[in-house]
């Protein structure tokens, strides 16, 4: 078995590339949408980065822990086959969305902050496809900072 996606990830100069990267990523996903969805998701993107300075970056890294959790069966059996971990996060983009949104509506529930609550209820319902929609991205992610085998 190889090393998880977590443990991989502890150090801390490679934990801080991750997180801008994924702060990227999110950045890129938000900047592609268009038409009167891509209008919700920039101005809900606006609301809640202007919640305070840095905001989106520590709320990856407060979700990072549980996202590598949720990816490590994926990357583990994509070691043992042989294939590029993003490969196989594409191809199980449906279950990679839903698990990784399963950690957000939890997390969002449980905000002290209205505003953030409120702005994730207003967007989780075209959540699915939107992060299903990432996966090619996350997937460069993942083959950008995981070990390979």
């Amino acid at each position: 078995m190889a090393e998880s996606l977590n443990d991989q990830m502890k150090a801390p100069d490679k934990r801080a590339a991750l997180i801008s990267d994924a702060e990227k990523v999110l950045d890129e996903e938000v900047a592609d949408k268009s038409g009167l969805t891509g209008i919700a998701i920039k101005t809900a993107f606006k609301v809640v980065k202007g919640v305070r300075p840095g905001f989106i970056r520590e709320v990856i890294d407060h979700l990072l822990n549980d996202f590598l959790k949720q990816l490590d069966p994926i990357y583990q059996r994509s070691v043992t086959q042989g294939l590029s971990p993003g490969g196989l996060m594409v191809r199980e983009s449906g279950n990679v969305a839903s698990a990784l949104l399963g950690i957000t509506d939890t997390k969002a529930s449980r905000s002290s902050s209205d505003l953030i609550r409120k702005t994730y209820e207003k967007l989780r319902p075209m959540a699915q496809k939107n992060v299903e929609a990432a996966a090619p991205r996350l997937a460069k992610l993942l083959d950008k900072h995981a070990a390979t085998g």
